[in-house]
């Protein structure tokens, strides 16, 4: 049975964890990437599709080509980070449920509407990328999601081999520096915004 973590996990996940503008410089290896992947893909999403795809801007000319594809409020975040992530999303995704979802017929609940594979492609992809932030935290790193680019252009910058696939969002990743981060925004309390029927 599995018991709550305890409050520094916590703090870790979510109390203390921020979004973070700037990052030390300290290098994040490729090794981490992988380490990230391997637990958000264990997140869940409708009949395992899975249909985010990332693209790691690890080297400095990937930054660069990305940041002159974002608004310019977030170019110089995304140039001077360790690592940028472009969290897309393959409107396709029903093409690999065969493999990841052998239990049923599930290419077959897709195939034939492809206004249906966007909404979950969204959806979905949305879900992985919170993964993606979780999983960060939980080794150790610092994100900083963000819309502000041209999605387009960077679709067509990144993506432009893979049609099916189109960009979320971005996010920076490193080990982030506490003297970039705003004070923390208002969280409400329960009553606000939930209800119990």
């Amino acid at each position: 049975m599995n018991s709550p973590l305890d409050k520094a996990a916590l703090d870790q996940l979510f109390f203390e964890a921020r979004t973070y503008n700037g990052y030390y410089d300290k290098p994040v290896s490729v090794d981490q990437l992988h380490a990230i992947w391997n637990l958000m893909k264990m997140g869940p999403t409708s009949a395992n599709m899975l249909p985010a795809r990332l693209v790691w801007c690890h080297s400095q000319e990937a930054r660069n080509r990305l940041a002159d594809l974002s608004a310019e409020g977030n170019q110089e975040k995304i140039r001077k980070a360790p690592v940028a992530v472009i969290i897309g999303m393959d409107q396709d995704f029903h093409e690999y449920l065969p493999e990841l979802f052998p239990h049923a017929d599930a290419k077959s609940w897709f195939a034939v509407d492809a206004e249906a594979r966007k909404v979950h492609a969204m959806r979905n992809s949305s879900l992985q990328g919170g993964y993606f932030i979780m999983a960060a935290r939980a080794l150790g790193l610092d994100t900083g999601p963000m819309s502000g680019f041209d999605n387009d252009a960077v679709d067509k910058e990144f993506f432009g081999d893979q049609p099916t696939v189109k960009s979320n969002f971005i996010s920076t990743l490193g080990y982030g520096d506490p003297a970039t981060i705003f004070d923390r925004s208002p969280r409400p309390e329960f009553e606000k915004f939930n209800s119990v029927i």
